[in-house]
């Protein structure tokens, strides 16, 4: 078994939709196609999604929910957190050794909490 997508919510989708657009840019995640509520994005195996939510109350951050993005090398880490901060994203940890990986966390413009690690 393996993991094949994830999505996270998001109170403005046309802002969100931007901040991943830039953020995926001069990589091999590309977006397809969306739908009113949902916008997508297609990687190597798997899919990767912000949405307004179903039952159309605020989208929250989930407290202990994060989603990680496995990257070529140390300087990507660092590329990807530096230009997420660009985005207007925020700092949840700078890049560095966390165990057995090099990671950086920020937090996008809804609050969700995306690693990027080598």
């Amino acid at each position: 078994m393996k993991m094949n997508y994830f999505v996270v919510g998001t109170n403005n989708l046309e802002a969100a939709t931007k901040f991943y657009d830039l953020l995926f840019e001069k990589t091999e995640v590309n977006r397809v196609p969306s739908t009113e509520r949902m916008t997508y994005w297609l990687g190597e195996g798997f899919a990767f999604a912000v949405a307004i939510p179903f039952d159309e109350k605020s989208a929250t951050s989930g407290n202990g929910t994060m989603v990680g993005f496995g990257v070529e090398s140390i300087e990507e880490v660092k590329r990807f957190h530096k230009k997420a901060i660009e985005l207007g994203g925020t700092c949840e940890g700078e890049p560095n050794q966390k165990g057995p990986r090099f990671s950086g966390y920020v937090r996008d413009l809804d609050n969700n909490k995306i690693c990027f690690h080598d």
